[in-house]
């Protein structure tokens, strides 16, 4: 079995009164990280699983989708939820529900989402040029959380463009107004998922914000990377997104590598099917057959990256509509066939980088503190 080691000692991370071994974080991810693919990954190590994230506005109004969506697992601790919002009252307002009502342990707040529709009107990514507006938000939201000893923390991007660069701003305010933790995913918007994510960043801001742990996240697709990353930066945890897309058992593997002991031996194909088995069943204790089924297509092409699957077995996948037909299509693959020796790299969306939408003026003051345009209140992004 590989062993893989670390040239520094295992960070310590700390997030609020919550002691995070191995110092590893699972990234929201939209449509991705429900309470199912949340209890998968966690059946295979240890850290914190952040909940997809969900729009302040929608807490606070109470939309039917979005409690679903705010579904923990009776196993999960901490709790862990990621607000969007552009609005400090509202995303104080939100904090205070989720937290007086005990619906989550940890609440994060989304910084980094590069889409257009959660961009243009100043949120996500764009938000952080705004230092005023910014700082208020983290303001209200550590206030509305502090009484129920509820860490609050800051996920955020290098900045809008290479032109735009906030990051350091951001951490050092997110810091400064009491944020328990800062993640950077080290691209710009204007990058998306696009190129290859600047660790570089991670160091700097490591050493911009000295009071309170910095998490890295960009291009953690092995453990190999992950340990790298703490190497080369000296953050304080890894937050990994696309690298676990069929591959929930990339976190027993970092938990091996971040305790020293060698990896688990990756799955063959019979054992990839039986982890997407399971997580089909634990969709559908969540949604019901028929959404869960649909729900699942999405990640079939992940499960089988780079395996021998043929085109028609691989159509049937994507196609799938019911758990019998599930357990047909699995029944025709070979079990045999060996986890490739290539399937470690990138998975998931990476796009090409591009303009990115912005509020009419939103450049022209970073000091204003405006409110921009209300945030829809349905989830996503």
């Amino acid at each position: 079995m590989e062993t893989v080691t670390a040239t520094l000692s295992k960070p310590t991370l700390k997030i609020g009164p919550y002691q995070v071994d191995p110092p590893v974080v699972l990234a929201p991810m939209a449509g991705i990280t429900n309470v199912a693919f949340r209890q998968l990954c966690a059946e295979y190590g240890a850290g914190i699983y952040v909940c997809e994230m969900i729009t302040a506005r929608a807490v606070v109004e109470r939309h039917p989708g979005t409690m679903h969506m705010m579904t923990f697992g009776a196993d999960e601790k901490p709790r862990s939820m990621q607000l969007y919002g552009v609005d400090p009252k509202t995303m104080a307002e939100a904090v205070r529900i989720i937290v007086g009502e005990g619906l989550a342990d940890h609440v994060d707040s989304n910084w980094g989402c590069p889409v257009a529709k959660v961009t243009r009107k100043g949120g996500g990514a764009a938000l952080p040029y705004k230092r005023k507006l910014f700082a208020d938000i983290i303001s209200a939201c550590v206030k509305a959380a502090e009484p129920a000893g509820v860490p609050f923390t800051a996920k955020f991007r290098i900045g809008i463009d290479d032109d735009h660069r906030t990051y350091l701003d951001a951490g050092r305010i997110a810091e400064a107004e009491g944020a328990a933790a800062v993640s950077l995913h080290a691209r710009t918007a204007a990058q998306r998922y696009s190129g290859q994510a600047d660790w570089t960043k991670i160091a700097a801001l490591k050493e911009a914000v000295t009071s309170i742990p910095v998490l890295g996240n960009g291009d953690i697709f092995s453990a190999a990377d992950a340990l790298r990353m703490v190497d080369e930066t000296g953050c304080d945890g890894v937050v990994v997104g696309r690298g676990c897309l069929g591959r929930p058992w990339l976190f027993g593997e970092l938990e091996a590598a971040f305790a020293g002991r060698p990896l688990p031996t990756p799955p063959n194909l019979g054992e990839v099917s039986r982890v997407l088995r399971r997580h089909a069943e634990l969709l559908i204790q969540h949604d019901g057959e028929t959404k869960a089924l649909r729900d699942l297509r999405k990640h079939m092409a992940w499960y089988f990256m780079n395996f021998p699957v043929g085109s028609e077995l691989r159509r049937g996948f994507a196609m799938v509509n019911s758990l019998t037909e599930l357990d047909d299509l699995i029944g025709r693959l070979d079990h045999d066939a060996p986890f490739p020796a290539n399937a470690d790299g990138p998975r998931g969306r990476q796009g090409s980088p591009g303009k990115v939408t912005l509020p009419h003026g939103w450049l022209d003051d970073p000091d204003d503190d405006c409110v921009p345009e209300a945030e829809d209140m349905h989830s996503g992004g």
